[in-house]
């Protein structure tokens, strides 16, 4: 499998977990969320102060369906984080020199070579 295809694999894998499988996401709480509001810690909660970002609360802002806003929410999460991903991965990345990149095959050839003692 060619490093591409992998990539291409792994891009198409995450779009549909993010977009179709969170589109099936229950609306209930989950099991932290169910002890905080049983045991009255949830009344002690605050709003974050990116509530009203447009990707606030696990949704698409002016997108009034909450399952497509959460799809869209997903996808475009996704989006963000492989772009600043391979941004950076691609900013920082090793770039030494030819000489250095060549050395492992220099290496091969010299240990074929036969030995001169002088």
């Amino acid at each position: 499998m060619t490093t591409k295809r992998f990539f291409a694999g792994f891009l198409l894998v995450s779009l549909v977990l993010a977009g179709i499988v969170s589109y099936y996401a229950s609306a209930n709480p989950d099991g932290l969320e169910k002890v905080a509001e049983d045991k009255g810690i949830s009344a002690k909660e605050k709003d974050h102060s990116l509530k009203d970002s447009p990707l606030g609360d696990y949704g698409v802002k002016g997108v009034d369906d909450a399952r497509l806003s959460g799809g869209l929410s997903g996808v475009i999460g996704v989006g963000l984080v492989l772009l600043v991903g391979g941004g950076l991965f691609w900013t920082v990345r090793r770039r030494g020199p030819v000489a250095a990149r060549t050395a492992p095959e220099r290496a091969g050839e010299a240990a074929s070579e036969p030995s001169r003692k002088g």
